[in-house]
This record gives structure tokens, C-alpha cells and sequence, in this order.
């Protein structure tokens, strides 16, 4: 009687722990979905940023519609098939561009120091005579 009862709780607590590891996968799979479309939200914002510059709205309105500003000449490159070429500038995304942090002058100053101090090893040697016949 005692072995009936403890296979009837291992069957009952393996069947719960099944629907608890489908439960499990199935919330992993939606947490994945969820950073997927915030990913996809956060690029929808940065390119809405990107409209608001009136470089870039140009920039679209010469590329998209071949739009010119007044007093320019408009032209287009033809291929050797007689088709128009495509423009390849395009401009950058302005949260991608590199923003540097300028260093105090103390600091460039204290490094000069600091190298006049401890000079780096010697590179190579100049060439004494230059042959222009090699390349």
C-alpha cells in the first residue's frame, strides 16, 4: 500500500514539475521577445531623433527626391547600362559619433613631464642613404 502511495506522488509531482519547467521555458521565451522589441523600440526612437535634424530631413529630401537647394545645378551619373547611379553618401547617426572628452592642461602637461623623464626606447635607425630604385 505504502509503494502504491509514493508512486501515485511521484507521478502527480512529475507531472507538476513538468508544467513548472514548460512554465519556466515558456517565460524565458517572452522575456527574449520582450528585449527584442524594446531593441526594436529603441531603434524606432534613435532614427524619430534622427528626423528631428535638418541636416538629415536634406539630406533625405536630396537623396529620396533629388530635392536642391536654391541656386544649386542638379545632375545624374549614368552608368555604362544607361541606368542612373545611386548616391553612396549617406550621414551618420548622431548618438554614433565619437564625443571626446578634452583633458585638462595640466594633465597634457604632467605627461610632458612625465615623458621628458622616461623617454621611449629608441625606434630604428634612419636610413643613412635613400634608394629610390626599389618599390
Amino acid at each position: 500500500m505504502l509503494v502504491l502511495v509514493l508512486a501515485v506522488l511521484t507521478v502527480s509531482y512529475a507531472s507538476s514539475l513538468r508544467a513548472y519547467l514548460q512554465q519556466r521555458a515558456h517565460i524565458g521565451d517572452l522575456k527574449s521577445q520582450i528585449a527584442e522589441r524594446e531593441a526594436s523600440i529603441n531603434d524606432l526612437e534613435r532614427e524619430k531623433q534622427r528626423w528631428d535634424d535638418p541636416a538629415y530631413v536634406k539630406a533625405q529630401a536630396r537623396a529620396r527626391f533629388g530635392y536642391l537647394m536654391p541656386g544649386e545645378a542638379g545632375f545624374e551619373v549614368i552608368g555604362v547600362d544607361g541606368k542612373p547611379l545611386e548616391a553612396q553618401a549617406s550621414l551618420n547617426d548622431p548618438s554614433d559619433v565619437i564625443k571626446t572628452v578634452p583633458k585638462a592642461w595640466w594633465t597634457a602637461a604632467w605627461e610632458s613631464m612625465e615623458l621628458a623623464g622616461n623617454p621611449p626606447p629608441p625606434g630604428e635607425e634612419p636610413a643613412d642613404l635613400i634608394d629610390g630604385s626599389k618599390q
